[in-house]
């Protein structure tokens, strides 16, 4: 193996160590002398792939962004399927992080979008959903309507997240509220543009 491959299976196994501690503990648990711990390297070997904890915990969100812009633009590549079905699965992959991982969930809305990594990685994804929600809308509309999905994507998973979406007290569950969403926009569904 060459120092450079070295260096990056070294590398590899730090983010991985750290996503680990982030998924179980939050920010709050990644260290960089416990990423090393668990990565199994060295006590320096951290500080020589990443400046600080915080240069660390944003390469964890710019990975976040990518893998769920990598999973939205399967779903988006997906022909078989009705261009509503498909927006409807990426809006609830995209809730799905919040369910599953809330920690990364939380740490890519924390992260500085003006980090022009992380706001590279996001554009990434906001990239394959807006092509998703103009193949149901169409471009001149898609816009504002994808403002529209991804705020309310993002309420919805902040209320779920924080017990406040209860299908018991709501009578409606989150899958039904993105079903919703996507009808309302849907051409001779949706209400005129009241600026037309």
């Amino acid at each position: 193996m060459t120092r450079a491959e070295s260096a990056a299976a070294t590398r590899r196994a730090l983010v991985r160590a750290a996503t680990e501690l982030l998924d179980e503990g939050g920010p709050g648990a990644v260290t960089l002398r416990e990423v090393g711990a668990r990565a199994g390297v060295s006590r320096g070997a951290p500080y020589g792939h990443f400046e600080n904890k915080e240069h660390l915990l944003t390469q964890l969100a710019i990975n976040a962004w990518s893998e769920l812009a990598d999973e939205v633009g399967k779903l988006r590549a997906d022909a078989g399927a009705p261009a509503q079905v498909r927006l409807e699965q990426a809006i609830l992959t995209f809730i799905g992080v919040a369910r599953r991982r809330p920690h990364r969930y939380a740490l890519m809305f924390s992260t500085p979008a003006d980090t022009p990594a992380a706001a590279e990685a996001a554009g990434r994804l906001e990239k394959e959903f807006f092509t998703l929600v103009a193949d149901v809308v169409g471009e001149s509309d898609a816009q504002r309507y994808f403002a529209l999905l991804m705020s309310s994507a993002h309420g919805i998973a902040g209320l779920e997240l924080s017990g406040h979406l209860s299908k018991e007290t709501w009578g409606v569950g989150v899958d039904q509220l993105v079903r919703m969403l996507v009808d309302a926009i849907r051409p001779g569904v949706r209400e005129a543009d009241p600026s037309d």
